[in-house]
């Protein structure tokens, strides 16, 4: 191995003077070799790769979803990013969420600099922020990106764990690669990689390290579980970074489609698929028109792109048996991927459009989204989500009403053609002489006012705009349960109310 001093052009050692001229076909590949690294990028940042590892300190503030128009108490909290090509930063989403304040530091740098972020994607839990004061990057080697890395290959997780002030270095041997639930989001599985090296809380968004270049990012542990860390690999980074090279971030497509196994000797022979392990089953699919149109419930996918799908509902991806879905993750929003179907009996080729999927949002955590909100005569109207039965406490799916986690999660499911775009709750009332004989006083489902059924919560405000009756009648769902608010008593009320509980509008939309 050449010495510092040989690389930098200083005179070399004795023994090197003494090599025969033989050996100067020897010396040329060695110089190629180091050339050749350094335009890569990858000896450089081998070097020294912490000095580009950021401390980050966010100071955040979210909303309380069950009083809708207030915000929690300015909270800090600490992370870690790594800087890559443009003078930006990546890190994870969740250590800037709702973020009022960001500052950065540099490696053994007290100084902070104020940072924004500039693209963030909650679904793959990955954010880039910029930095106010570009001189913040001078001096500073951008990372470069690796490939996903092999099962039982050593990684070293670079960050800022909470506790010191120092970076730590943490070894570790990669166990497994496969889809995980992305916490972040909650909803979503994207490809993961499980590691012995331990991820604690400060560590999130640093870099994991194989041989001088990011073979990931570290974002999420599994409490109960010790010595286990998950970190975010190459290709869903990389899928981050090519969404926003048009300067917005769409996000992870999905092709709606519900995957089964096919394994079953007798039925495969019924549905006559050729011999092997090839071909698993449409089970169910989301109501996504351009998905409808290519796709049919009981098709067998045999192929997405280039990956053959197994009978077991997986791909062998890059070394590692996956589920199917990767296929189609790879895709960008708008683009078409290429199937194999197996139809009436003999093999169809076509293609199917993928598209960022919104119509579960609201069962998934929301980020940087204020929440909509109705107030009319002390009663707070607000749509049914995720956040909002997360007040009910830690144990939400058992303290919450029956008729509320129906609602969120089984109707569309059961009942499909019942569903409600946006289902509303009577979150509560702010108690007036005006509601003061409500027996109902909250966490009730809205089924109708004044007889229009309430699809969404722009259909409340109409309902009580519009009336002409005296009275106005709210109905609960399921059993049909209602209550009356005297019309022009409530319009009277409203201003009152509001200027009580120190609410500074009606609405949120």
């Amino acid at each position: 191995m050449l010495t510092n001093e040989f690389q930098q052009g200083q005179e070399p050692p004795a023994r090197a003077r003494l090599w025969p001229r033989n050996m100067a076909p020897w010396l040329k590949s060695i110089a190629l070799l180091v050339g050749l690294l350094a335009a890569r990028g990858s000896f450089a940042a081998s070097e020294e790769p912490e000095k580009s590892v950021i401390h980050i300190n966010t100071f955040s503030q979210q909303p309380v979803w069950d009083a809708p128009w207030r915000f929690t108490g300015v909270q800090r909290s600490s992370g870690s990013g790594f800087v890559i090509k443009g003078k930006r930063i990546m890190t994870n989403a969740h250590v800037v969420s709702w973020d009022r304040q960001i500052l950065v530091r540099r490696y053994q740098d007290p100084r902070p600099y104020l940072a924004r972020v500039k693209f963030i994607g909650h679904d793959c839990d990955l954010a880039i922020l910029e930095v106010q004061d570009e001189t913040f990057f001078d001096g500073l080697q951008p990372l470069e990106f690796g490939e996903l890395p092999k099962v039982r290959s050593t990684v070293v997780t670079y960050g800022y764990p909470a506790g010191g002030e120092q970076i730590s270095y943490t070894r570790g041997v990669v166990s497994r690669v496969e889809l995980q639930n992305y916490v972040h989001i909650g909803n979503r599985t994207y490809l993961g990689v499980q590691t012995d090296a331990a991820i604690n809380p400060g560590n999130s968004g640093g870099p994991v390290i194989q041989d001088g270049l990011v073979v990931g990012v570290a974002f999420q542990g599994m409490p109960g579980l010790e010595n286990t860390g998950f970190f975010i690999p190459p290709p869903v980074i990389g899928h981050f970074l090519k969404d926003i090279e048009d300067g917005n971030y769409h996000g992870f497509p999905q092709a709606g489609i519900r995957l089964v196994a096919l394994q079953n000797p007798a039925y495969r022979r019924f549905l006559k698929l050729p011999d092997g392990e090839r071909g698993a089953k449409v089970d169910s699919m989301l109501q996504i028109p351009s998905t409808q149109k290519v796709l049919k419930e009981e098709d067998v996918i045999m192929q997405i792109g280039p990956y053959p799908v197994g009978s077991d509902s997986t791909i062998l991806f890059h070394g590692n048996r996956v589920h199917a879905a990767m296929a189609f993750q790879e895709a960008q929003h708008g683009e078409s991927v290429p199937l194999k179907l197996w139809r009436d009996g003999q093999e169809v080729e076509t293609s199917i459009p993928v598209h960022v999927y919104m119509g579960d949002r609201a069962i998934g955590n929301l980020y940087d989204t204020l929440p909509r909100y109705f107030i009319y005569g002390g009663l707070i109207f607000t749509p049914l989500t995720l956040e909002y039965m997360k007040t009910f406490g830690r144990n939400w799916a058992d303290s919450a009403n029956a008729e509320l986690v129906f609602e969120l999660y089984y109707r569309r499911h059961e009942a499909p053609s019942d569903v409600r775009p946006e289902p509303v709750v009577l979150v509560s009332l702010l108690p007036d002489a005006v509601n003061a004989n409500f027996t109902i006083r909250g966490h009730a489902l809205v089924d109708k006012v004044n007889g229009i059924r309430i699809e969404k919560l722009d259909d409340v405000i109409r309902a009580f705009e519009t009336a002409t009756t005296t009275q106005h009648i709210v109905e609960f769902a399921p059993h049909h349960t209602f209550e009356c608010l005297d019309r022009a008593e409530a319009e009277k009320a409203n201003p009152r109310i509001l200027q009580t509980y120190g609410v500074p509008n009606d609405r949120r939309l």
